[in-house]
């Protein structure tokens, strides 16, 4: 298990759950603060990796509300034992309602507590003194976000897109030219250094993606 340091912002990556989902813990040494960006799996896991850095999760960032990006949510809210702030674009609830509808694939996760911050009304997150960018990406699912940290050049796109692929548009909710539109404009358009750490497989970087992802080649 690898912990990445991107000024300042520290980023425990781990893969979790029956799809090998990415989730990040992440945090600002500074406070101490931390996040989970889509606890797939293993909340408690989630739990032991901060408390072994002595950070304090407080909040759970949800790029979208497929089974296998919240399936850890309710176990993670459990093993902390105290409020947590849970952010999700209002146009996924429905999604999450039905606990990420798992019945696809033969799972259904734990109940979890309702998510309180609609990013469709709240456009910055702040843990600690970082400040993060939501930004509303639909295409994989009506209210798919990513969450862009211009201090930190890093991106955490969820399944909008991967290295050298794309997120799949074929579940309810998806669309094709709606996600090409999202890559196009809210990821291609941030300066092509940044770092995009992404729901399933490698991180890679804008460029790159513009150059080589053959599915929406700049």
């Amino acid at each position: 298990m690898r912990r990445r340091n991107c000024n300042m912002l520290q980023i425990v990556p781990l893969i979790l759950g029956p799809l090998e989902t990415n989730t990040y813990l992440i945090a600002d040494p500074e406070t101490r603060e931390a996040a989970v960006i889509d606890p797939a799996w293993d909340g408690k896991l989630i739990t032991a990796e901060a408390r072994q850095r002595h950070w304090q999760i407080s909040q759970i960032w949800i790029t979208h509300a497929h089974f296998d990006h919240i399936g850890g949510v309710g176990d993670l809210a459990h093993a902390l034992d105290k409020p947590l702030l849970i952010a999700l674009h209002s146009y996924d609830r429905p999604l999450w309602d039905s606990r990420g509808n798992p019945a696809h694939f033969g799972f259904r996760p734990p109940a979890s507590p309702a998510p309180a911050l609609d990013l469709a009304e709240t456009k910055d997150l702040l843990l600690g003194q970082m400040v993060f960018e939501a930004r509303h990406t639909p295409g994989h699912t009506r209210g798919h976000c990513i969450f862009y940290c211009a201090q930190a050049g890093v991106c955490f796109c969820g399944d909008l897109i991967f290295k050298n692929s794309v997120g799949r548009t074929d579940l309810p909710g998806g669309d094709w030219e709606t996600l090409v539109t999202s890559i196009r404009s809210k990821v291609f358009s941030l300066p092509d250094e940044t770092r995009l750490l992404s729901g399933h497989g490698p991180e890679t970087t804008v460029v790159q993606e513009k150059r080589a992802n053959p599915f929406v080649r700049a």
